[in-house]
């Protein structure tokens, strides 16, 4: 099969960020597309706006009757109703990585790879060629506030900028002529077992750049030496083959030179934090291998407006600051949790934090407990449980439990949203991958009723 040949396509498992950029790049290309998710968001709100068809019920009959393919997450458990429907009748179904493969290998591609960073790496690159006049398709794990989607689509586009997730080994679908790899932290151990394992598939992926390709890396990573493709190192560091130096923070706002094999450049970004100025120069190195100019790169980057739930502020007064995030990996609570206390070093931090998966809360519940104790102030929510089911003993007491600090607390979503009228606030905090972004707009109309 081949992409022209698909009419009429069918999504399970819709509203995620990943399949509503495929679902949205189909609708573009004159398909019928529709699908199902199990709740709906704004995200599925949107794309009904967008005249995609979507129910939110398992049900076989609204699966197309004469549907040329049908696209699943491995989100949908094999027990789904429509999923089992489909395997049962011979419907032809891949998964999305697949499809992704099979559209990327019609251009020249950037993929974007690592347990964190990738999504804002892959805006980056998009937003820099985008604002270069380089006609490109992009396919990002998140809303680029820039553009208001997840997916960048023309029509005369002779390259691909695609975010490369480790999740289910679904990049090794991928053979990107410019790679990069941002971080191997431990994560996904329900798939890979052990930290070994995650880091081969990697290695794996890798090796899938296509002959006389090139792999950028940050270059604290021990990636082997791969026979026919450049390698380059990224970091903050200046033994990197592209690096920032000079970094300062100015009128809450980070300014650093941005060095690219030997030309640099001053450079002030939007987003905050020392991890987005390291994310700022793997996509420079990226862009810069493409033959984008200093000032183009200079230009992308400094016009970058972020990704929605990441690092995302969401209201800002003198009495009080809201910013979003999705992190959940202790890794990347780490990261957030310093930016802000750099960013605002005397004020009071209050974080709500829902932990992501039963099985990610249970194998890295020290570390998660280490990292909520650098916060002035911790409320936690339940585990948000995504595809998996409950495990014997794994709650977001747990990390209570591991915690050390005094100021910790579990609240539910109605508590938390009651006691948010009243609480003492300075800098506050929603942290989580799962549906905590539901209580963002909520939250901003507490603050905007208390702080007006």
């Amino acid at each position: 099969m081949k992409i022209k040949d698909i009419h009429t396509i069918y999504f399970l498992g819709i509203g995620g960020i990943g399949m509503s950029a495929l679902a949205r790049f189909f609708k573009a290309q004159g398909c019928t597309v529709s699908g199902y998710d199990k709740t709906p968001t704004p995200l599925t709100q949107k794309l009904i706006e967008e005249g995609i068809a979507i129910h939110f019920e398992e049900d076989i009959l609204q699966i197309p009757a004469h549907v040329d393919l049908v696209v699943y997450t491995p989100a949908i458990p094999v027990s789904h109703v429509e999923y089992q429907h489909i395997i049962h009748h011979n419907i032809p179904i891949k998964k999305r990585a697949e499809i992704l493969g099979m559209i990327s290998s019609d251009y020249f591609s950037i993929a974007v790879a690592g347990t964190h960073g990738k999504t804002t790496i892959t805006g980056l690159i998009s937003h820099i060629l985008h604002t270069s006049d380089i006609k490109i398709n992009a396919f990002i794990g998140g809303i680029v506030k820039n553009f208001q989607s997840n997916i960048i689509i023309s029509d005369t586009a002779q390259c691909i900028v695609v975010e490369a997730d480790e999740y289910d080994r679904s990049f090794l679908w991928l053979n990107p002529d410019i790679a990069i790899i941002s971080a191997i932290d431990a994560d996904h151990l329900d798939i890979y077992s052990d930290k070994k394992k995650l880091e081969e598939s990697y290695h794996l992926f890798a090796q899938r750049i296509k002959p006389k390709g090139k792999l950028i890396y940050k270059h604290t990573l021990s990636i082997p030496i791969l026979e026919g493709v450049t390698s380059y190192s990224y970091g903050l560091d200046a033994t990197a083959d592209f690096y920032a130096k000079d970094i300062s923070l100015q009128n809450s706002r980070f300014h650093f030179t941005a060095c690219l094999l030997g030309e640099e450049i001053s450079i002030e970004i939007k987003t905050p934090g020392r991890h987005n100025i390291e994310n700022a120069i793997a996509a420079a190195a990226a862009c810069y291998l493409q033959g984008i100019s200093m000032e183009q790169i200079k230009h992308g980057i400094q016009t970058y407006q972020g990704i929605a739930r990441r690092f995302d502020y969401r209201f800002e007064n003198p009495s009080a600051i809201y910013i979003d995030d999705y992190a959940h990996h202790p890794e990347e609570l780490k990261a957030f949790i310093s930016a802000v206390r750099e960013m605002y070093p005397t004020k009071k931090i209050t974080g709500i934090f829902q932990p992501h998966l039963f099985s990610r809360t249970l194998h890295f519940a020290d570390d998660f407990a280490h990292v909520l104790d650098t916060l002035d102030e911790a409320i936690l929510l339940d585990i948000y449980p995504a595809r998996e089911l409950p495990i014997e003993g794994v709650t977001s007491q747990l990390l209570l439990d591991k915690m050390t600090s005094t100021n910790k607390r579990i609240l539910s979503k109605d508590m938390l949203l009651e006691e948010l009228k009243h609480a003492k606030v300075e800098v506050l905090l929603t942290i989580g991958a799962g549906d905590i972004d539901q209580l963002v707009q909520p939250i901003e109309s507490i603050l905007n009723n208390r702080f007006k």
